[in-house]
Protein backbone atom coordinates (compact mmCIF):
# COMPACT_ATOMS: atom_id res chain seq x y z
CA UNK A 1 0.00 0.00 0.00
CA UNK A 2 0.95 3.28 -0.87
CA UNK A 3 1.98 5.16 1.73
CA UNK A 4 0.51 8.86 2.36
CA UNK A 5 0.26 11.78 4.25
CA UNK A 6 -1.41 15.29 4.53
CA UNK A 7 -0.21 18.08 5.93
CA UNK A 8 -1.95 21.47 6.47
CA UNK A 9 -0.12 24.11 7.87
CA UNK A 10 -1.52 27.46 8.22
CA UNK A 11 0.31 30.43 7.70
CA UNK A 12 -0.35 34.03 9.22
CA UNK A 13 -1.28 35.65 5.81
CA UNK A 14 -4.38 35.82 4.46
CA UNK A 15 -4.85 38.78 2.28
CA UNK A 16 -2.15 38.79 -0.17
CA UNK A 17 -2.24 36.27 -2.50
CA UNK A 18 1.05 37.22 -4.13
CA UNK A 19 3.04 35.93 -0.66
CA UNK A 20 -0.12 33.04 -0.52
CA UNK A 21 1.24 31.99 -4.18
CA UNK A 22 4.79 32.41 -3.40
CA UNK A 23 4.78 29.90 -0.21
CA UNK A 24 2.48 27.13 -2.28
CA UNK A 25 4.94 27.35 -5.42
CA UNK A 26 7.47 26.50 -3.14
CA UNK A 27 5.51 23.37 -1.65
CA UNK A 28 4.68 22.23 -5.00
CA UNK A 29 8.27 22.40 -6.02
CA UNK A 30 8.66 18.93 -4.34
CA UNK A 31 7.88 15.97 -6.64
CA UNK A 32 5.35 13.81 -5.77
CA UNK A 33 3.14 16.82 -3.70
CA UNK A 34 -0.65 17.04 -4.99
CA UNK A 35 -1.94 20.17 -3.21
CA UNK A 36 -5.47 19.97 -2.92
CA UNK A 37 -6.69 23.21 -1.05
CA UNK A 38 -5.46 26.81 -0.16
CA UNK A 39 -8.10 28.39 2.01
CA UNK A 40 -7.60 32.20 2.84
CA UNK A 41 -9.27 34.52 5.48
CA UNK A 42 -9.30 37.90 5.28
CA UNK A 43 -10.98 38.73 8.65
CA UNK A 44 -8.15 36.29 10.57
CA UNK A 45 -5.35 37.23 8.23
CA UNK A 46 -4.38 33.31 8.07
CA UNK A 47 -4.38 30.84 5.41
CA UNK A 48 -4.79 27.02 5.61
CA UNK A 49 -3.57 25.08 3.37
CA UNK A 50 -3.89 21.29 2.60
CA UNK A 51 -1.41 18.65 0.64
CA UNK A 52 -0.81 15.00 0.55
CA UNK A 53 1.90 12.77 -0.78
CA UNK A 54 4.35 10.55 0.63
CA UNK A 55 6.32 11.05 3.65
CA UNK A 56 9.32 12.18 2.63
CA UNK A 57 7.95 14.40 0.15
CA UNK A 58 5.59 15.83 2.13
CA UNK A 59 8.07 16.73 4.83
CA UNK A 60 10.41 17.84 2.78
CA UNK A 61 7.47 20.47 0.83
CA UNK A 62 6.23 21.40 4.61
CA UNK A 63 10.22 22.98 4.91
CA UNK A 64 10.15 24.78 2.13
CA UNK A 65 6.89 26.24 2.40
CA UNK A 66 8.06 26.98 6.17
CA UNK A 67 11.22 28.77 4.67
CA UNK A 68 9.25 30.91 2.35
CA UNK A 69 7.01 32.30 5.06
CA UNK A 70 9.48 33.00 7.24
CA UNK A 71 11.48 35.24 3.86
CA UNK A 72 7.92 37.12 3.07
CA UNK A 73 5.37 37.30 6.55
CA UNK A 74 6.82 39.71 9.04
CA UNK A 75 4.63 39.04 12.33
CA UNK A 76 5.82 42.12 14.23
CA UNK A 77 3.36 43.77 11.37
CA UNK A 78 0.61 40.91 11.81
CA UNK A 79 -2.89 41.51 12.83
CA UNK A 80 -6.01 38.94 12.90
CA UNK A 81 -8.53 37.59 14.23
CA UNK A 82 -6.88 33.92 14.96
CA UNK A 83 -5.13 33.11 17.39
CA UNK A 84 -1.37 32.91 16.12
CA UNK A 85 2.58 32.74 17.39
CA UNK A 86 4.69 32.56 13.87
CA UNK A 87 4.74 33.68 9.85
CA UNK A 88 3.46 29.64 10.07
CA UNK A 89 1.36 29.22 12.96
CA UNK A 90 0.79 25.26 12.94
CA UNK A 91 2.06 22.15 11.05
CA UNK A 92 0.33 19.46 11.69
CA UNK A 93 0.82 16.38 9.67
CA UNK A 94 -1.89 13.69 9.54
CA UNK A 95 -2.21 9.61 8.73
CA UNK A 96 -4.17 9.12 5.50
CA UNK A 97 -2.80 5.76 4.00
CA UNK A 98 -0.48 2.85 4.88
CA UNK A 99 1.37 5.06 8.36
CA UNK A 100 0.49 5.33 11.93
CA UNK A 101 -0.09 8.26 13.53
CA UNK A 102 2.93 7.12 15.91
CA UNK A 103 5.46 7.18 12.79
CA UNK A 104 3.71 10.43 11.72
CA UNK A 105 4.38 12.24 15.12
CA UNK A 106 8.09 10.64 14.74
CA UNK A 107 8.39 12.40 11.43
CA UNK A 108 6.76 15.57 13.02
CA UNK A 109 9.64 15.63 15.38
CA UNK A 110 12.60 15.17 12.50
CA UNK A 111 11.21 18.38 10.83
CA UNK A 112 10.38 19.97 13.61
CA UNK A 113 14.23 19.96 14.62
CA UNK A 114 15.00 20.65 11.05
CA UNK A 115 13.36 24.00 11.54
CA UNK A 116 14.52 25.12 14.17
CA UNK A 117 18.33 24.45 13.55
CA UNK A 118 18.44 25.53 9.40
CA UNK A 119 15.77 28.11 9.34
CA UNK A 120 16.48 29.07 13.33
CA UNK A 121 12.71 29.37 14.30
CA UNK A 122 11.08 27.71 17.44
CA UNK A 123 9.42 24.55 17.33
CA UNK A 124 6.78 23.79 19.73
CA UNK A 125 6.03 19.61 19.15
CA UNK A 126 2.21 19.38 19.85
CA UNK A 127 -0.45 16.74 20.09
CA UNK A 128 1.16 13.37 19.08
CA UNK A 129 4.21 14.86 18.71
CA UNK A 130 4.38 16.42 22.05
CA UNK A 131 7.14 15.90 24.71
CA UNK A 132 5.13 17.20 27.42
CA UNK A 133 1.46 15.93 28.13
CA UNK A 134 0.38 19.33 28.72
CA UNK A 135 2.02 20.67 25.11
CA UNK A 136 -0.78 17.86 23.48
CA UNK A 137 -2.92 20.74 23.89
CA UNK A 138 -1.93 23.41 20.67
CA UNK A 139 -3.42 26.49 23.07
CA UNK A 140 -0.84 25.46 25.75
CA UNK A 141 1.90 25.61 23.38
CA UNK A 142 0.27 29.22 21.61
CA UNK A 143 -0.34 30.48 25.40
CA UNK A 144 0.07 34.51 25.21
CA UNK A 145 0.21 34.10 21.14
CA UNK A 146 2.87 36.15 19.36
CA UNK A 147 2.59 38.71 22.10
CA UNK A 148 3.75 36.42 24.80
CA UNK A 149 7.00 34.56 22.79
CA UNK A 150 9.54 37.38 23.83
CA UNK A 151 9.25 35.91 27.74
CA UNK A 152 8.81 32.36 26.56
CA UNK A 153 11.41 31.39 23.64
CA UNK A 154 14.34 31.40 26.30
CA UNK A 155 12.56 29.87 29.12
CA UNK A 156 13.18 26.43 30.31
CA UNK A 157 9.60 25.74 31.56
CA UNK A 158 7.84 27.56 28.89
CA UNK A 159 10.34 27.44 25.94
CA UNK A 160 10.29 25.72 22.67
CA UNK A 161 11.22 22.16 22.13
CA UNK A 162 13.82 23.43 19.53
CA UNK A 163 15.66 26.19 18.95
CA UNK A 164 15.62 27.88 22.39
CA UNK A 165 16.94 31.44 21.95
CA UNK A 166 17.30 34.79 22.96
CA UNK A 167 14.48 36.82 21.52
CA UNK A 168 15.88 38.62 18.60
CA UNK A 169 15.17 40.35 15.28
CA UNK A 170 14.80 36.89 13.72
CA UNK A 171 12.41 35.36 15.90
CA UNK A 172 11.06 38.75 16.04
CA UNK A 173 9.65 38.65 12.43
CA UNK A 174 9.35 34.78 12.40
CA UNK A 175 7.28 33.99 15.58
CA UNK A 176 7.22 30.34 16.69
CA UNK A 177 6.02 27.41 14.92
CA UNK A 178 4.12 24.23 16.26
CA UNK A 179 4.50 21.10 14.71
CA UNK A 180 2.83 17.92 15.71
CA UNK A 181 1.06 14.59 14.30
CA UNK A 182 -2.49 14.63 14.65
CA UNK A 183 -6.07 12.68 13.45
CA UNK A 184 -7.98 14.20 10.91
CA UNK A 185 -9.11 17.55 12.59
CA UNK A 186 -12.44 19.17 11.28
CA UNK A 187 -12.07 23.00 11.38
CA UNK A 188 -16.01 24.58 10.99
CA UNK A 189 -17.59 28.41 11.48
CA UNK A 190 -20.78 28.30 12.60
CA UNK A 191 -22.65 31.77 11.11
CA UNK A 192 -25.03 33.63 13.56
CA UNK A 193 -27.58 35.88 12.47
CA UNK A 194 -25.85 38.46 15.64
CA UNK A 195 -22.83 40.79 15.41
CA UNK A 196 -22.38 40.37 19.14
CA UNK A 197 -18.65 38.88 19.72
CA UNK A 198 -20.13 38.24 23.31
CA UNK A 199 -22.86 36.38 22.73
CA UNK A 200 -20.57 34.14 20.00
CA UNK A 201 -18.38 33.53 22.93
CA UNK A 202 -21.00 32.81 25.20
CA UNK A 203 -22.33 29.94 22.81
CA UNK A 204 -18.93 28.78 22.14
CA UNK A 205 -18.20 28.36 26.18
CA UNK A 206 -21.53 26.59 26.39
CA UNK A 207 -20.32 23.79 24.24
CA UNK A 208 -16.58 23.31 24.41
CA UNK A 209 -15.28 20.86 26.05
CA UNK A 210 -12.95 23.09 28.17
CA UNK A 211 -16.21 25.36 29.14
CA UNK A 212 -16.05 28.05 31.25
CA UNK A 213 -14.83 29.36 34.45
CA UNK A 214 -17.49 29.16 37.53
CA UNK A 215 -17.48 32.59 39.48
CA UNK A 216 -19.11 33.78 42.16
CA UNK A 217 -22.72 35.52 42.22
CA UNK A 218 -22.58 36.96 39.20
CA UNK A 219 -22.31 34.28 36.60
CA UNK A 220 -20.99 36.95 34.63
CA UNK A 221 -18.97 39.78 36.48
CA UNK A 222 -18.71 37.33 39.48
CA UNK A 223 -15.07 36.41 40.94
CA UNK A 224 -13.48 33.37 39.33
CA UNK A 225 -13.49 30.38 41.49
CA UNK A 226 -9.99 28.72 42.51
CA UNK A 227 -9.12 25.38 43.53
CA UNK A 228 -6.57 24.18 45.66
CA UNK A 229 -4.04 24.15 43.81
CA UNK A 230 -5.02 27.81 42.74
CA UNK A 231 -6.34 26.87 38.78
CA UNK A 232 -9.94 28.17 38.43
CA UNK A 233 -12.81 25.57 38.65
CA UNK A 234 -14.02 25.57 34.96
CA UNK A 235 -17.82 24.16 34.34
CA UNK A 236 -17.53 21.86 30.78
CA UNK A 237 -18.90 22.64 27.91
CA UNK A 238 -21.35 20.17 26.57
CA UNK A 239 -19.31 18.71 23.28
CA UNK A 240 -15.95 16.61 23.65
CA UNK A 241 -13.23 16.52 21.50
CA UNK A 242 -14.15 20.53 21.06
CA UNK A 243 -12.92 23.48 21.14
CA UNK A 244 -14.37 26.61 20.14
CA UNK A 245 -14.42 30.73 20.75
CA UNK A 246 -16.70 33.59 19.13
CA UNK A 247 -15.27 36.09 17.08
CA UNK A 248 -17.00 39.04 14.14
CA UNK A 249 -16.10 38.32 11.04
CA UNK A 250 -16.17 42.09 8.94
CA UNK A 251 -15.76 40.41 5.69
CA UNK A 252 -18.81 39.04 6.41
CA UNK A 253 -20.56 41.29 8.99
CA UNK A 254 -21.80 38.55 11.47
CA UNK A 255 -20.14 36.51 14.22
CA UNK A 256 -19.48 33.42 14.42
CA UNK A 257 -18.89 30.46 16.62
CA UNK A 258 -15.11 29.17 15.56
CA UNK A 259 -14.77 25.37 16.23
CA UNK A 260 -12.54 22.65 15.62
CA UNK A 261 -13.60 19.36 16.23
CA UNK A 262 -10.77 17.37 17.35
CA UNK A 263 -12.05 13.45 17.17
CA UNK A 264 -15.13 13.26 14.98
CA UNK A 265 -15.67 9.62 15.84
CA UNK A 266 -16.33 11.08 19.39
CA UNK A 267 -18.11 14.44 18.12
CA UNK A 268 -19.02 14.27 14.87
CA UNK A 269 -19.92 17.41 12.77
CA UNK A 270 -23.46 16.90 12.91
CA UNK A 271 -23.93 16.46 16.44
CA UNK A 272 -21.70 19.44 17.01
CA UNK A 273 -23.96 21.61 14.58
CA UNK A 274 -27.28 20.58 16.16
CA UNK A 275 -25.69 21.08 19.39
CA UNK A 276 -24.84 24.87 18.66
CA UNK A 277 -28.21 25.70 17.13
CA UNK A 278 -29.52 24.55 20.56
CA UNK A 279 -27.56 26.28 22.60
CA UNK A 280 -27.83 29.43 20.42
CA UNK A 281 -31.49 29.43 20.34
CA UNK A 282 -31.45 29.46 24.12
CA UNK A 283 -29.49 32.71 23.81
CA UNK A 284 -32.15 34.09 21.43
CA UNK A 285 -29.68 34.00 18.82
CA UNK A 286 -29.90 31.87 15.26
CA UNK A 287 -27.34 29.48 13.48
CA UNK A 288 -27.78 30.82 9.75
CA UNK A 289 -24.96 28.20 8.44
CA UNK A 290 -21.50 26.78 8.64
CA UNK A 291 -17.94 27.15 6.88
CA UNK A 292 -15.88 24.42 6.35
CA UNK A 293 -12.00 25.28 7.07
CA UNK A 294 -9.88 23.86 4.43
CA UNK A 295 -10.72 19.76 3.71
CA UNK A 296 -13.22 17.35 5.07
CA UNK A 297 -13.59 13.39 4.81
CA UNK A 298 -16.03 12.68 2.69
CA UNK A 299 -17.75 10.48 6.12
CA UNK A 300 -18.11 12.90 7.97
CA UNK A 301 -20.87 13.97 5.20
CA UNK A 302 -21.78 10.93 4.87
CA UNK A 303 -23.04 10.45 8.64
CA UNK A 304 -24.79 13.99 8.19
CA UNK A 305 -26.97 13.47 5.52
CA UNK A 306 -28.03 10.21 7.06
CA UNK A 307 -28.61 11.60 10.58
CA UNK A 308 -30.86 14.68 8.72
CA UNK A 309 -32.18 11.81 6.62
CA UNK A 310 -33.33 9.77 9.51
CA UNK A 311 -34.62 12.74 11.21
CA UNK A 312 -36.79 13.55 8.28
CA UNK A 313 -37.75 9.89 8.36
CA UNK A 314 -36.77 9.05 4.99
CA UNK A 315 -34.46 6.81 2.83
CA UNK A 316 -30.24 6.72 3.51
CA UNK A 317 -30.17 4.40 0.54
CA UNK A 318 -29.57 7.02 -1.72
CA UNK A 319 -26.90 8.06 -3.89
CA UNK A 320 -23.58 9.04 -2.29
CA UNK A 321 -24.49 12.87 -4.02
CA UNK A 322 -27.57 12.84 -2.95
CA UNK A 323 -26.86 12.11 0.66
CA UNK A 324 -23.78 15.04 0.77
CA UNK A 325 -26.41 17.37 -0.74
CA UNK A 326 -28.71 16.66 2.59
CA UNK A 327 -25.92 17.37 4.48
CA UNK A 328 -24.78 20.52 2.98
CA UNK A 329 -28.37 22.08 2.93
CA UNK A 330 -28.80 20.59 6.22
CA UNK A 331 -26.01 22.37 7.38
CA UNK A 332 -25.76 25.30 5.79
CA UNK A 333 -22.73 24.93 4.26
CA UNK A 334 -23.47 26.81 1.42
CA UNK A 335 -24.37 29.70 3.40
CA UNK A 336 -21.86 32.40 3.14
CA UNK A 337 -20.32 31.13 -0.36
CA UNK A 338 -20.60 27.75 -2.67
CA UNK A 339 -19.80 24.92 -1.46
CA UNK A 340 -18.06 22.32 -3.88
CA UNK A 341 -17.86 18.54 -2.58
CA UNK A 342 -15.50 17.76 -5.25
CA UNK A 343 -13.37 20.55 -3.98
CA UNK A 344 -13.94 20.07 -0.24
CA UNK A 345 -13.86 16.50 0.39
CA UNK A 346 -10.21 15.01 0.16
CA UNK A 347 -11.14 11.91 -1.50
CA UNK A 348 -12.50 13.89 -4.20
CA UNK A 349 -9.88 15.58 -4.78
CA UNK A 350 -7.48 12.25 -4.65
CA UNK A 351 -9.73 10.50 -6.95
CA UNK A 352 -9.02 12.91 -9.39
CA UNK A 353 -5.61 11.18 -10.00
CA UNK A 354 -7.42 7.41 -10.97
CA UNK A 355 -7.63 6.50 -14.55
CA UNK A 356 -10.82 7.15 -16.23
CA UNK A 357 -13.31 4.12 -15.40
CA UNK A 358 -15.99 2.70 -17.57
CA UNK A 359 -19.02 3.62 -15.29
CA UNK A 360 -17.54 7.05 -15.34
CA UNK A 361 -19.07 6.86 -19.50
CA UNK A 362 -22.70 7.82 -20.11
CA UNK A 363 -24.74 5.33 -21.09
CA UNK A 364 -24.70 6.02 -24.61
CA UNK A 365 -20.84 5.94 -24.69
CA UNK A 366 -20.36 2.53 -22.95
CA UNK A 367 -22.53 1.12 -25.61
CA UNK A 368 -20.69 2.18 -27.70
CA UNK A 369 -17.45 1.48 -26.33
CA UNK A 370 -18.75 -2.34 -25.66
CA UNK A 371 -19.70 -2.56 -29.86
CA UNK A 372 -16.00 -1.21 -30.71
CA UNK A 373 -13.48 -3.48 -32.22
CA UNK A 374 -11.90 -3.73 -29.21
CA UNK A 375 -12.77 -7.01 -27.07
CA UNK A 376 -13.25 -5.05 -23.63
CA UNK A 377 -15.29 -4.39 -22.42
CA UNK A 378 -16.95 -7.85 -22.91
CA UNK A 379 -19.16 -9.87 -21.70
CA UNK A 380 -18.04 -10.14 -17.90
CA UNK A 381 -18.19 -6.01 -17.67
CA UNK A 382 -21.90 -5.92 -19.35
CA UNK A 383 -23.01 -8.92 -16.58
CA UNK A 384 -21.52 -6.92 -14.05
CA UNK A 385 -23.41 -4.10 -15.14
CA UNK A 386 -26.41 -6.03 -15.54
CA UNK A 387 -25.85 -6.65 -12.21
CA UNK A 388 -25.93 -3.24 -10.88
CA UNK A 389 -29.04 -2.38 -12.91
CA UNK A 390 -30.46 -4.99 -11.21
CA UNK A 391 -29.57 -4.00 -8.14
CA UNK A 392 -30.53 -0.27 -8.88
CA UNK A 393 -34.38 -1.55 -9.44
CA UNK A 394 -34.51 -3.27 -6.36
CA UNK A 395 -33.36 -0.04 -4.64
CA UNK A 396 -35.59 1.97 -6.45
CA UNK A 397 -38.65 0.32 -4.96
CA UNK A 398 -36.93 0.60 -1.56
CA UNK A 399 -36.85 4.09 -1.73
CA UNK A 400 -40.26 4.63 -3.47
CA UNK A 401 -42.07 2.45 -0.80
CA UNK A 402 -40.38 4.25 1.99
CA UNK A 403 -41.94 7.44 0.67
CA UNK A 404 -45.08 5.85 0.02
CA UNK A 405 -47.89 7.70 1.71
CA UNK A 406 -49.39 5.54 4.60
CA UNK A 407 -46.40 3.41 4.83
CA UNK A 408 -44.51 6.30 7.08
CA UNK A 409 -44.24 3.61 9.78
CA UNK A 410 -42.07 1.29 7.48
CA UNK A 411 -39.81 4.04 6.30
CA UNK A 412 -36.83 1.82 8.50
CA UNK A 413 -37.66 -1.28 6.75
CA UNK A 414 -37.60 0.27 3.31
CA UNK A 415 -34.61 2.40 4.04
CA UNK A 416 -32.57 -0.55 5.50
CA UNK A 417 -33.13 -2.79 2.45
CA UNK A 418 -32.28 0.63 -0.19
CA UNK A 419 -29.13 0.75 1.60
CA UNK A 420 -28.28 -2.39 1.28
CA UNK A 421 -28.81 -2.02 -2.16
CA UNK A 422 -26.75 0.66 -2.72
CA UNK A 423 -23.99 -1.45 -1.45
CA UNK A 424 -24.63 -3.76 -3.87
CA UNK A 425 -24.90 -1.18 -6.58
CA UNK A 426 -21.52 0.52 -5.84
CA UNK A 427 -20.10 -3.39 -5.67
CA UNK A 428 -20.98 -4.43 -9.04
CA UNK A 429 -20.39 -1.42 -10.64
CA UNK A 430 -16.29 -1.72 -9.48
CA UNK A 431 -16.88 -4.90 -10.82
CA UNK A 432 -18.10 -3.54 -14.48
CA UNK A 433 -14.20 -1.68 -14.83
CA UNK A 434 -12.62 -5.04 -12.80
CA UNK A 435 -13.64 -7.66 -15.25
CA UNK A 436 -11.84 -5.38 -17.97
CA UNK A 437 -8.75 -4.95 -16.03
CA UNK A 438 -8.67 -8.93 -15.57
CA UNK A 439 -8.60 -9.23 -19.69
CA UNK A 440 -5.86 -6.64 -20.06
CA UNK A 441 -3.73 -8.62 -17.28
CA UNK A 442 -4.10 -10.98 -19.68
CA UNK A 443 -3.07 -9.46 -22.67
CA UNK A 444 -0.12 -7.97 -20.62
CA UNK A 445 0.80 -11.42 -20.00
CA UNK A 446 0.62 -12.40 -23.46
CA UNK A 447 2.82 -9.68 -24.47
CA UNK A 448 5.62 -10.78 -22.15
CA UNK A 449 9.08 -11.93 -23.93
CA UNK A 450 9.77 -15.43 -24.11
CA UNK A 451 12.92 -16.02 -25.89
CA UNK A 452 15.15 -17.33 -22.99
CA UNK A 453 13.86 -20.13 -20.21
CA UNK A 454 13.63 -17.62 -17.77
CA UNK A 455 11.52 -15.43 -19.99
CA UNK A 456 9.22 -18.12 -20.92
CA UNK A 457 8.83 -19.57 -17.47
CA UNK A 458 7.81 -15.75 -16.13
CA UNK A 459 5.33 -15.38 -18.79
CA UNK A 460 3.40 -18.47 -17.81
CA UNK A 461 3.30 -17.76 -14.11
CA UNK A 462 2.29 -14.61 -15.52
CA UNK A 463 -0.38 -15.52 -17.54
CA UNK A 464 -1.69 -18.51 -15.34
CA UNK A 465 -2.01 -15.65 -12.34
CA UNK A 466 -3.98 -13.51 -14.90
CA UNK A 467 -6.17 -16.57 -16.21
CA UNK A 468 -6.85 -17.22 -12.39
CA UNK A 469 -8.13 -13.61 -12.01
CA UNK A 470 -9.54 -13.08 -15.06
CA UNK A 471 -11.64 -16.35 -13.65
CA UNK A 472 -12.03 -15.25 -9.96
CA UNK A 473 -14.36 -12.42 -11.14
CA UNK A 474 -16.91 -12.94 -12.91
CA UNK A 475 -17.30 -15.36 -9.87
CA UNK A 476 -17.33 -12.48 -7.50
CA UNK A 477 -20.12 -10.94 -9.81
CA UNK A 478 -22.14 -13.96 -9.55
CA UNK A 479 -22.00 -14.19 -5.53
CA UNK A 480 -22.54 -10.67 -5.50
CA UNK A 481 -25.61 -10.56 -7.85
CA UNK A 482 -27.08 -13.68 -6.12
CA UNK A 483 -27.45 -11.27 -2.99
CA UNK A 484 -29.33 -8.81 -4.60
CA UNK A 485 -32.51 -11.50 -5.31
CA UNK A 486 -33.18 -11.57 -1.70
CA UNK A 487 -33.68 -7.60 -1.77
CA UNK A 488 -35.86 -8.16 -5.03
CA UNK A 489 -37.83 -10.82 -3.44
CA UNK A 490 -38.42 -8.14 -0.35
CA UNK A 491 -39.54 -5.86 -2.79
CA UNK A 492 -41.78 -8.23 -4.57
CA UNK A 493 -43.54 -9.43 -1.51
CA UNK A 494 -43.52 -5.70 0.66
CA UNK A 495 -42.97 -3.07 -1.32
CA UNK A 496 -44.85 -0.59 -2.94
CA UNK A 497 -47.14 -2.54 -5.58
CA UNK A 498 -47.07 -0.47 -7.96
CA UNK A 499 -43.50 -1.19 -8.97
CA UNK A 500 -43.98 -4.82 -8.92
CA UNK A 501 -42.77 -4.96 -12.32
CA UNK A 502 -39.54 -2.62 -11.84
CA UNK A 503 -38.75 -5.61 -9.33
CA UNK A 504 -39.50 -8.11 -11.74
CA UNK A 505 -37.48 -6.59 -14.77
CA UNK A 506 -34.39 -6.82 -11.81
CA UNK A 507 -34.99 -10.52 -11.66
CA UNK A 508 -34.41 -10.75 -15.06
CA UNK A 509 -31.28 -8.30 -14.92
CA UNK A 510 -29.59 -10.39 -12.30
CA UNK A 511 -30.44 -13.88 -13.57
CA UNK A 512 -28.38 -12.17 -16.91
CA UNK A 513 -25.80 -10.90 -14.95
CA UNK A 514 -25.18 -14.42 -13.29
CA UNK A 515 -25.66 -16.46 -16.29
CA UNK A 516 -23.59 -13.98 -18.25
CA UNK A 517 -20.75 -13.99 -15.72
CA UNK A 518 -21.38 -17.56 -15.48
CA UNK A 519 -20.31 -18.16 -19.02
CA UNK A 520 -16.81 -15.89 -18.61
CA UNK A 521 -15.94 -18.32 -15.56
CA UNK A 522 -16.12 -21.12 -17.60
CA UNK A 523 -14.40 -19.94 -20.78
CA UNK A 524 -11.70 -18.58 -18.61
CA UNK A 525 -11.41 -21.49 -16.40
CA UNK A 526 -10.76 -23.35 -19.20
CA UNK A 527 -7.24 -21.38 -19.98
CA UNK A 528 -5.99 -22.99 -16.24
CA UNK A 529 -3.04 -24.91 -16.30
CA UNK A 530 -3.74 -25.79 -12.79
CA UNK A 531 -7.35 -28.12 -13.10
CA UNK A 532 -7.78 -28.59 -9.18
CA UNK A 533 -8.59 -25.29 -9.07
CA UNK A 534 -10.07 -24.74 -12.33
CA UNK A 535 -12.50 -27.27 -11.48
CA UNK A 536 -13.15 -25.49 -8.18
CA UNK A 537 -14.30 -22.89 -9.57
CA UNK A 538 -15.97 -23.88 -12.22
CA UNK A 539 -18.23 -26.62 -9.70
CA UNK A 540 -19.16 -23.37 -7.70
CA UNK A 541 -20.00 -20.89 -10.54
CA UNK A 542 -22.19 -23.96 -11.48
CA UNK A 543 -23.95 -24.53 -8.19
CA UNK A 544 -24.74 -20.51 -8.11
CA UNK A 545 -26.25 -20.30 -11.74
CA UNK A 546 -28.64 -23.25 -11.49
CA UNK A 547 -29.92 -21.12 -7.79
CA UNK A 548 -30.44 -18.43 -10.26
CA UNK A 549 -32.46 -20.54 -12.72
CA UNK A 550 -34.78 -21.71 -9.85
CA UNK A 551 -34.88 -18.26 -8.18
CA UNK A 552 -35.55 -16.31 -11.01
CA UNK A 553 -38.34 -18.42 -11.75
CA UNK A 554 -39.60 -18.62 -8.25
CA UNK A 555 -39.68 -14.25 -7.96
CA UNK A 556 -41.29 -14.24 -11.50
CA UNK A 557 -44.39 -16.13 -10.85
CA UNK A 558 -45.14 -14.28 -7.63
CA UNK A 559 -44.77 -10.94 -10.09
CA UNK A 560 -47.07 -12.32 -12.75
CA UNK A 561 -49.60 -13.33 -9.95
CA UNK A 562 -49.35 -9.84 -8.39
CA UNK A 563 -50.05 -7.84 -11.81
CA UNK A 564 -52.76 -10.55 -12.18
Amino acid sequence: MKRLIECVPNFSEGRDLTIIKAITDQIESVEGIRLLDVDPGAATNRTVVTFVGEPEAVTEAAFRGVKKAAELIDMRHHKGAHPRMGATDVLPLIPIAGITLEECAILARQLGKRIADELHIPVYAYEAAAFKPERKNLAVCRQGEYEGLAKRVSSDEEGPDFGKAAFDEHIAKTGATAVGARDFLIAVNYNLNTTSTRRANAIAFDVREKGRPEREGNPITGKIKKDAAGNPVMIPGSLKACKAIGWFIDEYKIAQVSMNLTDISVTPLHIAFDEVCKKAQERGVRVTGAEIVGLIPKRTLIEAGKYFLQKQQRSCGIAESEIIRIAVKSMGLDDLKPFDPKEKIIEYLLEEDRPARLTDMSCEAFAEETASESPAPGGGSISAYMGALGAALGTMVANLSAHKAGWDDRWEYFSERAEKGQRYLVALNALVDEDTQAFNQIMDALGMPKKSDSEKQQRMEALENATRYATEVPLRTMKCALQVFDLLEDMIQEGNPNSVSDAGVGVLAVRAAILGAHLNVRINAAGLKDRTIAEELVNESDAIADMAIRKEAELLAIVKEKIG
